[in-house]
């Protein structure tokens, strides 16, 4: 058995209101940064999972986020980094 820490990121659906992402690009305008189209503010999280195998710790991390971490109806989610820690 080895430890893999995984990063995941969970960020709201495109297409869907982000209010927090509406602030954040609004405040950005008014400090002058107009070429920003759009902002989503989502979560970054980093686990320090046990498995056989890296394409198991992927497996139980993206059963993770399907099962808690993100809500499946306004969020997707991306495992970002699987590396062996």
């Amino acid at each position: 058995m080895s430890r893999y820490r995984v990063a995941v990121q969970v960020v709201p659906r495109r297409g869907l209101l982000d209010p927090q992402g509406k602030a954040v690009a609004d405040a950005l305008h008014t400090l002058g940064f107009g070429g920003v189209a759009a902002v989503h503010v989502g979560r970054h999280l980093v686990l320090d999972v046990d498995a056989a195998d890296e394409a198991t710790a992927r497996r139980l991390t993206r059963e993770m986020c399907e099962r808690l971490l993100a809500n499946p109806v306004t969020e997707d989610f991306e495992i970002a980094e699987v590396a062996s820690s």
